[in-house]
């Protein structure tokens, strides 16, 4: 149930997903559905969340640990996203985007899985740019620079269905990142 969410409010964000699509999709009864998530849809689309920050970060740390070099590490994270959306069809962009946008003020549970799957994908590329050498403040605002720059390149990826935006921007932030040596 938790996968078969992910991908649809992926594709669909939260107000296209509705509670018997989800059903269909992960081949549940809708009572079961309830049962194992009795806050309803909210409280699913969190655990959905939670799901994609966890394979967003496999991802991210693939990347992250696939050189000793940090701007080679960080071109291989834009690489492997591009990738990743590519094989998709340009549909598999951030797990958690769209609903966090359909979501804000609304719903105080998705919101906190949110805001957690943030702080996890800051901390890693933090832990990465201080194993780098990279001083505990620097690190601390550079990870939430690469982070949000990772997420506005996938957006653009996807709309213009093109690599281009991820590998332009893992080739500046490597660049960015060298003057930190």
């Amino acid at each position: 149930m938790v996968r078969a969410t992910s991908r649809l409010l992926q594709r669909q964000g939260y107000e296209g997903t509705g509670i018997k699509q989800i059903s269909r999709e992960s081949e549940a009864t809708l009572g079961s559905v309830y049962h194992f998530f009795p806050g309803g849809k909210q409280e699913l689309a969190a655990e959905a969340i939670r799901h994609g920050d966890e394979e967003f970060a496999v991802l991210l740390r693939a990347g992250l640990d696939s050189s000793t070099d940090l701007g080679e590490a960080l071109t291989a994270c834009t690489r492997i996203l591009a990738t990743e959306l590519r094989a998709s069809d340009w549909q598999d962009g951030c797990p958690i985007t769209s609903t966090a946008l359909e979501t804000i003020g609304r719903a105080p549970v998705i919101e906190q899985a949110v805001a957690e799957a943030f702080a996890n994908w800051r901390a890693i590329v933090e832990e990465r740019l201080r194993a780098a050498g990279i001083g505990e403040e620097d690190a601390r605002e550079l990870a939430g620079t690469v982070i949000n720059t990772l997420e506005g390149a996938e957006l653009a990826a996807q709309v213009a269905r093109s690599e281009e935006p991820l590998l332009v921007t893992g080739r500046h932030l490597a660049r960015l990142l060298s003057t930190y040596r």
